[in-house]
C-alpha cells in the first residue's frame, strides 16, 4: 500500500567501516604532523549525520525540515545524492508493443489478485460455518437460536465493514498470512521496498514504513489504516488542493503508485497487492478530467519508467528490502540506498 496525501479529487496515500587495526593506528601515531590526514571516510560520515538529523526531524513530526535536509545535501561530498536522481525514460505515448519488447504484459501487471489472501479468507469463512454448526449441534440450539447465532456473526461483519472499512478483517488476515506463509510476508516487504525506493530516486522523501497491518494498528491506533509506505507530501497536498497539479508531480505520484506492482511482477511475475494503489491513481487521473486515451498512456509510461529503474537499481530494491524487513528507520534505510548505486547509475 501506497500513501501519498489524500486528495479531494478522489479516495486515496555502514555501519562504518574500522579503518584499519590497532598496529595502523599505532603507525599513524608516528606520522609527522606536516602530512596530510585520511579523509576518506569523512563522505561516509557526513552522510550518516545527515541521515540522523533526517530522521530525528521526521520523528518530530517536521516533514518540511527533513526534506530541506535531504536536498540540501545532494550539493554537498558525502551527500544523499540519489535523491530525485534517478534516469528516466522520455515521456510519449508507448504502444503495447513497446511494453512488451521490454519484457512488460500489462495484463499480469495491473490485474493484481490476492491469491494468498483470498485463499485464507475462504478457509476461515469455512471453519465459521462448520464452527457455527458445531455450536448448535453441542448446545443443541432450536433452529431460532441457530437463526440469532447466524444474525449476531452477520452483524458484527457489518459493523466492521460499515465503522472500520473492514479493518477488522484486514487486520485478521493480515495477521495470519505473515504468520503462516512467508511468501506472503516476503511479498509485502518486496512491495513496500518498490514504492520506498522508486519514491526517493524520484525526489520524493518517504517518512514512514509499516509491514503489517498490526504494527500500523499500534502505531496509529486507527483499524482504518493499513500497513504501507507513507511520504513527505505536503507539496503534492498543496498543488493538488489548488487544483494545479504539475506534470512533474503527476509523474511522481503515477511512478510511485505502481512500484509495488512492478515490484512484484518484476519478481513473481505477476503481481497480488497493489489494487488499491491502481485504483488510487485511477481516481487521480479521473479527478483530473483525464480521457481514456491520455489516462493509458500516462499509465503506459510509468509502468514502463518504474520497471526500467527497478531492474537498474535491483541490489539497492534488494538491500533496501533486507532493511525494512529489519525494522530500520527510514534515514538507515535511505543510507542503505546511497551505498547501494553507484555514481554512474545515476
Amino acid at each position: 500500500m501506497m500513501r501519498l496525501g489524500c486528495a479531494p479529487c478522489c479516495c486515496f496515500t555502514q555501519r562504518p567501516r574500522n579503518a584499519g587495526g590497532s598496529c595502523v593506528a599505532r603507525a599513524r601515531l608516528r606520522v609527522p604532523p606536516a602530512r596530510a590526514t585520511d579523509t576518506s571516510s569523512e563522505p561516509a560520515a557526513a552522510r550518516l549525520r545527515t541521515v540522523l538529523q533526517v530522521d530525528e526531524a521526521l520523528g518530530k513530526g517536521n516533514d518540511e525540515a527533513a526534506l530541506s535536509l535531504v536536498r540540501g545535501s545532494k550539493e554537498v561530498d558525502g551527500g544523499l545524492r540519489c535523491f530525485g536522481a534517478a534516469r528516466q525514460v522520455p515521456q510519449r505515448l508507448y504502444k503495447l508493443d513497446e511494453l512488451k519488447l521490454n519484457g512488460i504484459d500489462t495484463s499480469a501487471f495491473l490485474s493484481p489478485v490476492d491469491l494468498t489472501l483470498g485463499s485464507i479468507e475462504r478457509i476461515l469463512q469455512i471453519a465459521a460455518v462448520l464452527g457455527g454448526i458445531s455450536v448448535s449441534v453441542a448446545f443443541e440450539l432450536s433452529q431460532l437460536q441457530a437463526l440469532f447465532l447466524f444474525v449476531g456473526l452477520l452483524s458484527l461483519w457489518s459493523v466492521d465493514l460499515v465503522y472500520f472499512n473492514g479493518g477488522v478483517r484486514n487486520l485478521i488476515l493480515d495477521i495470519i498470512g505473515h504468520s503462516l506463509s512467508r511468501k506472503y510476508h516476503n511479498r509485502v516487504i518486496q512491495h513496500e521496498a518498490g514504492h520506498f525506493l522508486i519514491a526517493y530516486l524520484l525526489g520524493v522523501l518517504p517518512k514512514e514504513y509499516t509491514i503489517t497491518s498490526l504494527d500500523a494498528l499500534i502505531k496509529k491506533g486507527s483499524l482504518n489504516v493499513q500497513a504501507g509506505t507513507a511520504f513527505v507530501d505536503f507539496e503534492f497536498l498543496e498543488e493538488v488542493n489548488t487544483g494545479k497539479l504539475s506534470a512533474t508531480m503527476l509523474n511522481k505520484f503515477s511512478c510511485i503508485a505502481l512500484a509495488g506492482v512492478a515490484t512484484e511482477y518484476l519478481l513473481y511475475g505477476r503481481a497480488e497487492g497493489g489494487l488499491a494503489d491502481i485504483g488510487q491513481l485511477d481516481g487521480l487521473l479521473k479527478g483530473l478530467g483525464f480521457t481514456q486515451k491520455k489516462a493509458d498512456s500516462q499509465v503506459r509510461w510509468a509502468v514502463l519508467n518504474t520497471v526500467l529503474i527497478l531492474r537498474r537499481h535491483e541490489k539497492a530494491r534488494s538491500q533496501l528490502a533486507e532493511a525494512m524487513s529489519s525494522g530500520k528507520s527510514v534515514g538507515s534505510c535511505i543510507q542503505v540506498v546511497e551505498e547501494s548505486i553507484n555514481t554512474e547509475d545515476i
